[in-house]
């Protein structure tokens, strides 16, 4: 009897080793929590999963949409609050399908259309790296949307009406680098969530990809080739400088894009970046650009006078600027943009040139809404819009009270 107890003994000892060395060897490894970082950054997770930069990724932040408010979660490894007691498989399927644990589906404010291109290695290194951050007690908490949106049910439905899972498909006849560059601005990347217009139901118009769309008060320009609107006089080097600095000679980043760069594509390693360059630039333009009828002679003249006053100082009388300090405008595509709301937030508010390790000078452009009346920034918009051989829709004094009230109202 001692002899079959030892045995037994000593057979449990051995499981219990055994276990302890797979348990050791389901370790991430310091590689893989590495990886895990650049696809976090790539992924921009904080931009959305901070609220208090003291408690990085302890979710909270307010994500307003065109049905309500949805507040983004805890991303730690807080077991109660946060992920850290989810499976791997738990993971996997949140980020990839959109379905938490408890079988409930998350709103497509998580951009899991996007993140479900991801493989599976990849998601699994996010999670690796997300494993290694303090554990934080920070509930979540419950989505604010207007009436019937705020039913989870209905997103089975819209999910089988307009989410298609399944990973990216690499094309063989393309670059390795378009190829990766494809993966991050389709799936990681997700910058369809911003540049894309979306329909009636806030689902993507794949057929419009990345030609622009309304942001809250801002407007996300066209990453297609349209000539005038779009990236086609950009070269694949100014898109490059633009990911990584906040600016070139071209343009400078503002309001939602800014912080995208300064949270995510400024850190980005060369080849990634370069690899989205690759891509967009071989983008056609997914619609036509409007035909645009001029202002007539005297809003010109009345957007002129505003212009003498108050522009010409930094951006000349040719609107040719200092590139990389003031941007210039003769050309410039979010200017032109069919949807002023980008500029008219500018000169409303101001703005302040994002600053990152490739650009770390500063620059500042005073806000105009007490100075100026609604006429007079609706002349100078559409001044700037058509001259230089720019060519923009015309914009109302009603467009610039309109933007007011959105200033008022906090978005």
């Amino acid at each position: 009897m001692r002899t079959i107890l030892t045995g037994l003994a000593v057979a449990g000892l051995a499981l219990c080793s055994a276990v302890a060395g797979m348990a050791l060897a389901a370790e991430p490894s310091p590689e893989l929590i590495a990886y895990g970082k650049t696809l976090v950054e790539a992924g921009d997770c904080a931009g959305c999963h901070t609220a208090d930069p003291a408690r990085p990724f302890a979710g909270g932040k307010r994500i307003d949409t065109p049905f309500g408010a949805i507040y983004a979660p805890n991303l730690t490894p807080d077991r109660d609050t946060g992920i850290g007691a989810w499976t791997d498989a738990d993971f996997v399927r949140a980020v990839r399908n959109g379905i938490a644990p408890d079988g409930s589906n998350y709103y497509p404010a998580f951009p899991y259309p996007f993140f479900t291109k991801m493989t599976k290695d990849d998601t699994l290194a996010i999670r690796a790296y997300l494993g290694t951050l303090a554990p934080v007690v920070s509930r979540n908490k419950p989505p604010e949307l207007r009436w019937p949106f705020g039913y989870r049910g209905l997103m089975r439905i819209w999910n089988a009406m307009y989410f298609k899972p399944g990973l990216f498909e690499p094309d063989q006849g393309k670059s390795a680098a378009w190829n990766r560059g494809g993966y991050l601005v389709t799936g990681l990347g997700h910058c369809g969530a911003c540049h894309t217009p979306k329909n009636y139901f806030g689902a993507d118009k794949s057929a419009q990809a990345l030609s622009g769309s309304k942001v809250g008060g801002w407007y996300a320009p066209r990453l297609d080739g349209a000539a005038r609107t779009g990236l086609q006089s950009w070269s694949a080097q100014d898109i490059a400088e633009y990911l990584q600095s906040g600016r070139n000679a071209k343009s400078h980043a503002g309001g939602p894009m800014a912080e995208v760069i300064v949270n995510s594509t400024s850190k980005m390693s060369e080849a990634d970046v370069r690899a989205i360059a690759v891509y967009l630039k071989s983008l056609p333009p997914a619609r036509r650009e409007t035909i645009v009828t001029p202002p007539d002679e005297a809003e010109m003249k009345a957007g002129q006078v505003v212009y003498a006053k108050l522009c010409i100082a930094c951006h000349e009388a040719d609107g040719s600027g200092a590139p990389r300090i003031y941007p210039p405008l003769p050309g410039n595509a979010l200017l032109q943009s069919n949807n002023p709301s980008s500029t008219l937030r500018i000169i409303l508010d101001g703005a302040h040139t994002v600053t990152t390790p490739r650009a770390p000078n500063t620059g500042e452009m005073p806000g105009y809404a007490k100075q100026l009346s609604d006429a007079e920034i609706a002349a100078v918009t559409n001044y700037i819009r058509n001259s230089w051989g720019n060519a923009g829709l015309l914009v109302t004094p009603a467009q610039v009270a309109k933007a007011r009230m959105r200033e008022a109202d906090g978005e």
